[in-house]
């Protein structure tokens, strides 16, 4: 006797490839940087047939890089993949120079099986990475089953965004990947993240807190830094500049928030105005290096531990972050936009403005600097200064006010900080807090992907090599973007000599007269020598309106740079030589 017929259909199934993917695109997650190898290359395989764009790099460090700063520009989670243990590592550097810019940015790594690692039985690429990962990021998971795949992605995405945004680890084991469930019941298992970064509204006392002491300010200022840019509270900054009349100075990232060139620019009068500054307001920066912990001969203080004596007022999502150098006498925490439009509410339409004695001193230093910049930039040396190429630069980005920059290096960095003038928001894109090397061409490619821009990358000659293999990958995508590698030869600058007087160059000391142009010609972008101005200029010009792979080679007078920048008292043997 035969059995007879069914009518149930067999169950359709779906397996942890899928539901990763399926999990971040249901989080609007649409592109993914990485760099494809065991146990992940089908993964990135799957990911272009399921529509993600998967943008492939030469190595896992950059593409770390460019998903950091893919955080930054859409205030979403840049997302990484890389293979496990040595590709892990070399990503997790780029995941902790996230966390401590405060870029959003997840990591997603392949991991050897948890029960191999654990008894270190000496699998392929062995390493137990979330252990190494959790002190070094803002969280780190690890997702074991693939029904769990759903609650991974949305806590990761939620601890990315959320308060001070970070970098968070996932950790996927290989055999996570093939395992399968019931297609209905993964698809029901994925979570889409409501509200990741909810607002933070301040506390109306912290708000007249900090009024009050801004009323009876004599010289008043406004400190803006990256987090105000990536708070993307623009249009009530800006409102709140204007209507206060209180100067204001931009960190490197907060550029163009107001243009630098707008009146109350203090920018040009930086080393005037931070120590002779009575009251501080600090918008998304934080007192860290970059502002000498608020102490010192910066703010006025007699001695590198001595404080100035300015009473601050700090915005911050973070309440652990005030008094973290110096006594913060009005703490305001919440969300910048949340924070900045309270205080305009509460300020009204009365308010009084800085005494004109204050805003005329300023005024005049500005002015002197100004004077005194311009007068620099109009000389033409042979071969090319610093002052010289940046001019060019400075008026490439002036006719083109959206293009994105990018920019690293020692005197390559300082330099271009203080000469090249931003107009928008969110343009000016550098090493930020750590002040690492190595985040150009990562950044870079991002900055093209993920606005459709051009991009302008400033590099010099030894931020370069940290990922100039990477050109490659500009070419590989057609990537609209023009790198001008400041060659003076070496570290710093090319004249170092060998104290032992051996054969072998000084450490800081490259090959002379490096063709680095030739590098991209390999690859089929376009590769410029240029040695004046003229030939510069011509060559950005060229570059931004063919919107081709370009990489210029600005030589550079080998003798103009200074050793570490301008944070030579960072160097102890500087330090020594005084």
């Amino acid at each position: 006797m035969s059995n007879p017929p069914t009518t149930s259909q067999p169950a359709t199934m779906t397996d942890g490839f899928h539901l990763l993917l399926d999990a971040l695109k249901l989080n609007g997650i649409k592109t993914l940087y990485g760099l494809p190898g065991i146990p992940i290359t089908d993964l990135t395989r799957m990911a272009q047939a399921e529509g993600l764009r998967v943008i492939s790099f030469r190595h896992e460090q950059n593409a770390g890089n460019a998903a950091a700063i893919a955080g930054f520009i859409n205030a979403a989670p840049g997302v990484c993949m890389t293979v496990s243990a040595p590709g892990f590592l070399n990503g997790l550097t780029a995941l902790a120079n996230a966390t401590t810019n405060c870029f959003p940015m997840i990591l997603l790594s392949g991991s050897s099986e948890r029960e191999i690692v654990d008894l270190q039985q000496g699998d392929y690429e062995e390493m137990d990475q979330l252990a190494i990962a959790k002190p070094l990021c803002k969280a780190a998971f690890r997702i074991l089953h693939a029904e769990d795949i759903g609650v991974g992605v949305a806590r990761a995405i939620r601890a990315a965004v959320s308060g001070r945004p970070g970098g968070v680890y996932l950790d996927l084991p290989a055999k996570l990947f093939a395992q399968t469930v019931d297609a209905a019941a993964g698809q029901a298992s994925l979570i889409k993240v409501i509200d990741p970064a909810p607002r933070q509204i301040p506390a109306p006392d912290a708000i007249e807190r900090a009024l009050n002491l801004l009323r009876n300010a004599k010289k008043p200022l406004i400190l803006l830094g990256k987090g105000a840019a990536y708070a993307r509270a623009d249009e009530l900054i800006q409102k709140l500049v204007t209507q206060s009349g209180i100067p204001y100075l931009p960190m490197s990232m907060a550029k163009g928030i107001l243009p630098d060139n707008h009146a109350q620019s203090a920018a040009a009068a930086r080393s005037f105005v931070l120590p002779e500054a009575d009251v501080v307001l600090l918008i998304g920066a934080r007192l860290n290096w970059l502002l000498s912990h608020g102490k010192g001969k910066t703010w006025g203080g007699q001695g590198p531990k001595a404080w100035g004596g300015q009473k601050f007022i700090q915005i911050d999502i973070s309440p652990t972050e005030m008094d973290s150098n110096v006594r913060i006498d009005a703490p305001i925490v919440g969300d910048i936009g949340s924070c900045v439009g309270a205080l305009l509410t509460a300020m009204g339409q009365d308010w009084q403005k800085p005494p004109a004695e204050w805003i005329t001193a300023i005024n005049l230093r500005r002015d002197k600097n100004i004077a005194k910049m311009t007068e620099t930039l109009a000389k033409d040396p042979q071969p090319m200064n610093y002052h010289s190429a940046l001019n060019v630069i400075r008026e490439i980005i002036k006719a083109n006010p959206d293009a994105m920059l990018v920019n690293e290096g020692a005197n390559a960095l300082d330099f271009t900080r203080s000469i090249v003038d931003m107009y928008k928001p969110r343009k000016r894109l550098d090493v930020g807090t750590w002040g690492i090397m190595g985040i150009g061409m990562g950044f870079a490619v991002a900055a093209a992907i993920e606005t459709g821009l051009p991009v302008i990358a400033i590099e010099g000659d030894s931020a370069f090599g940290f990922s100039g293999m990477e050109v490659e990958t500009l070419c590989r995508y057609n990537l609209p973007v023009c790198v001008v590698v400041f060659n003076n030869n070496g570290v710093y600058k090319g004249t170092d000599k060998n104290l032992s007087g051996g054969t072998d160059v000084a450490p800081t000391v490259f090959v002379k007269d490096a063709r680095y142009e030739k590098m991209i010609e390999a690859f089929g972008g376009i590769g410029v020598y240029a040695r004046t101005p003229s030939e510069l200029r011509r060559g950005m010009e060229d570059a931004l309106k063919s919107k081709k792979p370009t990489l210029i080679n600005a030589i550079i007078d080998e003798t103009a740079g200074t050793e570490s920048g301008r944070i030579t008292s960072l160097n102890p043997a500087a330090a020594l030589k005084k």
